[in-house]
């Protein structure tokens, strides 16, 4: 019995100590990535954020250059949505760049909640951009063209962006950080409105009443891009004031 006493107080000391671990984690202001992953492994996995965000970058940005030239061609709505959510996915990976820049601060919540305040503001500017366009081409009736220019970006957007979405979403529930994860959101909202471009385009070529298929699905994914910024604005600014004491901006 005495030897029983004694396991059971050992097991309370170290589920104690374990509480006060990540009780002091949370109150330096550091992520739960800092109670799970040794030193090495949480370096080892910041840098491939830092790759897989350039690998984006590069990636988006030449998507957004064909996408607006096909809106600008075909005057495609969807395509527009796209170039101007490839624009974001390049600012969200920049973003992410910095948010892991500092070798230091990959546990920092407070350097997180940052990153994820600026790409709320990001997202809702956007959102706004996309649902302007998107009912202005609905109002004007505005018919998109099909070939295989579109038909090949499509494609290519749809396949990289998903891609993309799947390992920012790996890489940010490991760091669990909210910044690569909705890094992977817009990637993944990049992908969707790839093959969208795809769907609508040829839906259009065979059935020409179902024109505006092009513009609403541009207002679907603009007002679905304004909700989740404000749902990350909503979550992240309390927590950047929180926790702002405990880490100067940089």
């Amino acid at each position: 019995m005495p030897v029983f006493g004694n396991l059971c107080k050992t097991l309370q000391w170290i589920l104690r100590t374990i509480w006060s671990q990540n009780r002091k984690a949370r109150g330096r202001g550091l992520l739960e990535s800092s109670t799970r992953l040794k030193p090495h492994e949480a370096q080892n996995y910041r840098k491939k954020a830092l790759w897989v965000s350039w690998f984006s970058i590069i990636v988006t940005l030449a998507l957004a250059v064909a996408a607006f030239t096909v809106s600008v061609m075909r005057y495609s709505a969807s395509a527009f949505g796209f170039a101007f959510d490839a624009i974001l996915d390049v600012l969200s990976s920049a973003i992410v760049l910095w948010r892991y820049s500092n070798a230091a601060a990959v546990h920092s919540a407070y350097r997180e909640y940052i990153a994820c305040v600026i790409l709320g503001v990001i997202f809702l500017l956007s959102s706004i951009c996309i649902v302007v366009k998107a009912i202005h081409d609905l109002s004007t009736k505005l018919l998109p063209e099909v070939d295989d220019f579109l038909f090949s970006v499509s494609i290519l957007s749809g396949i990289l962006c998903s891609i993309l979405a799947v390992l920012k979403f790996m890489l940010g529930k490991v760091l669990t950080s909210r910044a690569l994860i909705t890094d992977g959101f817009n990637s993944l909202v990049g992908g969707v409105m790839g093959f969208s471009i795809l769907l609508s385009a040829e839906v259009f070529k065979h059935n020409a009443a179902v024109w505006y298929l092009d513009g609403s699905i541009g207002v679907l994914i603009g007002l679905t891009i304004f909700a989740y910024g404000v749902k990350l604005l909503i979550d992240m600014v309390p927590r950047a004031r929180q926790t702002r004491h405990y880490e100067m901006f940089e």
